[in-house]
């Protein structure tokens, strides 16, 4: 399959606004419990350099008569198995939260099985996963989830109030979260491919010092920028995000 082949119609992969032909791909992986749609100001904003896109996890939106997964490293195989026809022209990736995890996942596979890497990867919002936190959320409770997502302030605060959306909401947050507390690093080899780490400054699940971990496990260069706001930092300055972003690409040489 040809990288050509990615439309808006591709059950895995959403493209909101095509880049320029030939630009490099750049990935966005979702945080737990969200979707493709999140990122869509994120690429919309890019799509004037990178084709920029994002990821549809099963059990949600227009995936939602899809089960969830609910094994992080079994996401990362269905993830890398549709990104691995990407693998003929440069791509990068930029995951969030849970996307971070599931980034580094999919790029250790990239290694793995294809001998090659991202040129660049971007974690967003998470700490290095050496870096263990008993963080333990009551899954059976939606009372407990919801304070959870209030706390991150991950979900419009209108949504929290309209129970035809928290249905269907809540089973797939559940289920990333049970995916995250099942979760379990694996020492590998660090990647190779350039790091760049992410960061609000308020973020109550990630530190500083936690964030700048993730040099631990890559060979390649690394970076760890410092963003103002909590845990959804991104979202409360989207131009700051694309621009560093960019900024960050801009050394990559295009694809001939």
């Amino acid at each position: 399959m040809s990288s050509k082949t990615v439309t808006e119609s591709d059950r895995w992969i959403r493209s909101y606004l095509p880049g320029p032909a030939e630009a490099l791909h750049l990935v966005h992986f979702p945080h737990a419990g969200g979707s493709a749609s999140y990122y869509r100001p994120f690429c919309t904003s890019l799509s004037d350099r990178f084709n920029a896109l994002a990821l549809q996890y099963p059990g949600r939106q227009d995936r939602r008569d899809e089960p969830c997964v609910t094994d992080l490293h079994v996401l990362a195989d269905l993830l890398f198995d549709r990104l691995r026809h990407l693998a003929d022209r440069p791509l990068a990736f930029f995951g969030h939260s849970m996307g971070a995890l599931l980034a580094f996942e999919v790029t250790r596979r990239f290694e793995r099985e294809l001998d090659t890497s991202p040129v660049a990867l971007f974690l967003s919002g998470r700490r290095a996963p050496s870096r263990h936190r008993d963080e333990n959320v009551d899954l059976s409770s939606d009372d407990s989830l919801l304070a959870e997502i209030r706390e991150l302030s991950g979900t419009d605060p209108r949504l929290l109030g309209d129970d035809e959306m928290l249905k269907m909401i809540m089973e797939p947050l559940r289920a990333d979260y049970r995916a995250l507390g099942d979760y379990h690093f694996t020492p590998d080899p660090p990647v190779r491919c350039p790091v760049t780490v992410l960061t609000g400054a308020d973020d109550p699940r990630t530190s500083r010092d936690e964030a700048a971990a993730w040099q631990d496990h890559t060979t390649g260069t690394f970076a760890l920028r410092v963003f103002p706001g909590g845990h959804f930092f991104l979202s409360e300055d989207v131009p700051a995000v694309t621009d560093y972003v960019a900024e960050r690409l801009a050394d990559i040489p295009s694809p001939d």
